[in-house]
């Protein structure tokens, strides 16, 4: 007969260890003086998260619903505190996903030994399981001191118009109102941009962008109309944590016979690390603002 009751139990145990460690060292690793999220953060935390849930769960059954119940509440709890946002949580998630198992596996080896070496008991699981904040903190700060200078990519998209340069030119000052086609990021927590407002004309104008979470603040650094318009990011008023940045947008208008071919290239900053798995979620996004963009004044241009 299954004891439903002590399987909850192991459950709720090793669910409440694994979120007290995530969400701990999810704060140790950002401590100020941060300068990235990296293999500490993705990796190092959830690998003692999971560690943390093999050794206070005595069912090995239990293992994977703990699991389950610590990535939930330590997700949920960093979203509804605005720490991070759904899209960020999601594309983590297989990172997180990677050190958990790690995490658990460590542990369940490490329980094994202990008990066949007669370490086993209260105190000495104590003593483990407080070893595992230091051995955070230690990371963060072998990761500060090597992850200095934050990652530079530049994003190009480019689309084809049935409008000349000066309509197109006139559209991309300002938006009342951007009603584009919405990517697939955009349902899951990618911000929508809604309206853009310009503030006189030319070099040293301010633009201002704002999505149905936020704004971002700009200043024209280069004004060739109807051809370039370059803008340099000022201000960046966003949800979640800033390890993103923007630094500059330029649009760029070049008339093909009776359309316009319109290139918007965005320079962004990260610190996020590994570089191979973030970069390209990184231009997937920025990309996917670029097309919404694109939608809108394909829309407007319509002859």
């Amino acid at each position: 007969m299954i004891d439903w009751k002590n399987l909850a139990k192991g459950v709720l145990v090793g669910g409440i260890a694994g979120t007290v460690v995530g969400l701990g060292g999810f704060y140790i690793a950002e401590i100020p003086a941060t300068h990235a999220m990296g293999p500490v953060m993705f990796l190092l935390v959830p690998l003692a998260a999971g560690f943390a849930i093999a050794m206070v769960t005595r069912d090995r059954q239990t293992v994977p619903a703990a699991m389950l119940l610590a990535t939930i509440v330590s997700l949920a709890i960093l979203i509804a505190s605005h720490t991070e946002t759904p899209v960020c949580a999601l594309v983590a998630f297989p990172l997180l996903a990677l050190g958990l198992l790690a995490g658990v596996g460590l542990g369940t080896i490490f329980h094994t030994l202990r008990v066949k070496l007669g370490g086993s008991g209260p105190t000495f699981t104590s003593l483990v399981l407080l070893s595992m904040p230091l051995l955070i903190l230690t990371g963060h700060r072998i990761e500060v001191s090597t992850l200095i200078h934050p990652r530079q990519e530049l994003v190009t998209s480019t689309i084809q118009l049935p409008a000349d340069p000066g309509s197109v030119w006139n559209n991309l000052q300002s938006f009342d109102r951007l009603a584009g086609e919405k990517p697939a990021l955009m349902y899951i927590g990618l911000p929508v941009p809604v309206r853009c407002t310009l503030q006189g004309s030319g070099v040293g104008a301010k633009r201002t962008c704002y999505f149905d979470h936020g704004s971002i603040e700009e200043t024209v650094i280069d004004w060739r109309p109807p051809n370039v318009m370059g803008l340099k990011i000022d201000r960046t008023n966003m949800p979640g944590r800033h390890w993103l940045g923007f630094e500059y947008a330029t649009y760029t208008l070049q008339q093909d016979g009776n359309d316009t071919i319109l290139t918007r290239s965005t320079t962004i900053i990260s610190n996020l690390y590994p570089a191979w798995y973030w970069r390209p979620f990184e231009r997937w996004g920025v990309t996917s603002e670029h097309n919404y963009i694109f939608s809108d004044l394909a829309r407007r241009s319509q002859r």
